[in-house]
């Protein structure tokens, strides 16, 4: 789960202040580091760890000319957190291309294999981005040769040379220079690119972004949604080219809609606000098929799952209240870096408004329980602050299968659910009672706003990953190095024995 935003504007102008303005507005994908690369005559670039507001100031904002850009939040996955994996990515040589994502690369440790080890070339980073830089580069100089001007075609094949060797989930932003702007999509369409364009005095503007909100706030018109296994060219005559590249069945996260977007995001056609709204529906009407205990209130833990609470409220005719109260310059602890920061932060991360509380009977509603280490300090706060009973209502399924895509839940053993049936994760969180969300019915939801897709990637659910290459070995190779980088101890139980 990574953000980023690429810009192509008109001649004269620069770019560097919406890229920035983007990425402020998607923060929430990452915050261990940020980065900003333009280009007039030459790649100008500013990138470090940190928040966006951290990496960047007035003096080197104003070096990052040229309207031609892209910037990144970084959310580790692949490598380490050191700077030298803060994205984006350029190469000046053979072919000037910088490059930025969001994903991850399931036979990462295979391609550095074959590209990199025993050969004359070699990486500057652990991140995955930098071999699809390589392998995009490598392809697009094959085909130009020497000193032919790059074409679309040239650019599309260097894409489906991309699709042909690389695995994985990745949606990818990349400026070529006297070429224009490029992104393109997995071929299963896991991660989610969305493209605009808007018209100012000075002329016309395209950009492409992992959220809608990124287009929003700088005042793009949406235009669509890159397909899976699609690629887009906005050449130098401001000319949009388009091109399926792969044909495969599209299976979108479904844990963007749960928790990783903004409400105000569309997604694949899909409000985000109006799928958590009917995630809230949903499990009012199964909390009544299934006979839970009536509480006395509902109740968000804040903030994903906030839209849902209220919807689930009004469905048991209940009153909503806001209990909890979060302290907003603390980073959301699911993507705080190794376990001890997670831990730390939830002490300070939340307090409760104890006469909300006092003598209720009080239902919290939240978006997921992957750890469970939130969930069991907040149902203990709950309680010490009064509570009679605590019951517990999540947005998702029991999430129970090592994601190899992006998102940072790499092992089995993270999982409270592993190996617990709901009632015996219920005694562990504390909670008197405990719905998950049916997992038709969540992708139900999603599929209500936007009937054309089939299906959506539940792998995190039920362990069926969708670009089938995902076997056991893999999987274990991703968890130990998830598990190095966030200085925990690798062992044997990491990730399953089977798939």
């Amino acid at each position: 789960m990574c953000g980023f935003i690429g810009i192509y504007g008109p001649e004269g102008v620069d770019v560097a202040g919406e890229i920035y303005e983007g990425l402020l507005a998607v923060q929430h994908r990452g915050q261990d580091a940020a980065g900003i690369t333009t280009f007039t005559d030459s790649f100008h670039v500013k990138k470090g760890l940190g928040l966006v507001l951290q990496v960047f100031n007035e003096s080197n904002m104003a070096r990052l000319r040229g309207n031609l850009g892209l910037g990144h939040v970084r959310y580790p996955t692949i490598g380490s957190n050191r700077g030298e994996d803060a994205q984006p990515f350029h190469l000046p040589y053979p072919v000037g291309v910088a490059m930025a994502h969001n994903g991850n690369l399931s036979n990462y440790e295979e391609l550095v294999e074959r590209y990199f080890r025993n050969t004359a070339t070699r990486l500057n980073s652990t991140c995955d981005l930098e071999v699809i830089l390589y392998v995009f580069v490598q392809a697009l100089q094959e085909r130009i040769g020497a000193g032919r001007k790059i074409l679309p075609e040239d650019v599309f094949y260097a894409v489906s040379v991309v699709h042909r060797e690389v695995r994985g989930a990745y949606s990818v932003v990349a400026t070529v220079p006297d070429v224009g702007l490029v992104c393109f999509r997995d071929p299963y369409g896991i991660k989610p690119i969305i493209f605009g364009e808007k018209e100012t005095d000075e002329g016309k503007w395209f950009a492409c972004a992992s959220e809608s909100v990124v287009l929003d706030v700088n005042e793009y018109t949406r235009s669509f949604d890159v397909g899976p296994g699609e690629a887009v060219l906005v050449d130098e005559a401001r000319e949009i080219h388009r091109r399926r590249i792969t044909e495969r069945e599209h299976r979108p996260c479904i844990f963007e809609l749960v928790y990783f977007s903004r409400p105000d995001s569309f997604l694949d056609d899909i409000s985000v606000y109006k799928t958590r709204k009917r995630f809230g529906e949903a499990l009012a009407q199964q909390w009544a098929d299934e006979g839970a205990p009536t509480p006395d209130v509902v109740m968000p833990i804040p903030d994903s799952s906030r839209d849902a609470a209220l919807a689930m409220a009004l469905g048991m005719d209940l009153p909503y209240r806001e209990g909890l109260v979060k302290n907003r310059y603390i980073g959301r602890t699911f993507i705080m870096p190794n376990q001890q920061s997670r831990r730390n932060s939830v002490r300070r991360k939340m307090n409760p408004i104890g006469i909300e509380f006092e003598g209720k009977k009080v239902l919290l509603v939240d978006d997921s329980i992957v750890r469970g280490n939130t969930s069991k300090r907040i149902v203990q706060m709950v309680r010490d602050a009064g509570a009679t009973e605590v019951y517990l209502a999540s947005t998702s399924p029991p999430l129970l299968a090592p994601c190899p895509y992006g998102v940072d839940m790499a092992t089995k053993t993270e999982f409270v659910a592993t190996g617990r049936e709901t009632d015996e994760i219920a005694e562990e969180l504390g909670a008197d009672h405990l719905v998950y969300l049916d997992l038709d019915r969540m992708n139900d939801c999603g599929r209500a706003g936007n009937e054309k897709i089939d299906a959506f990637c539940n792998a995190c659910f039920t362990g069926e990953y969708p670009t089938g290459d995902i076997t056991a070995e893999r999987l274990r190779s991703i968890a130990g190095d998830r598990c190095l980088n966030r200085g925990e101890a690798v062992t044997d139980e990491s990730a399953p024995a089977s798939v």
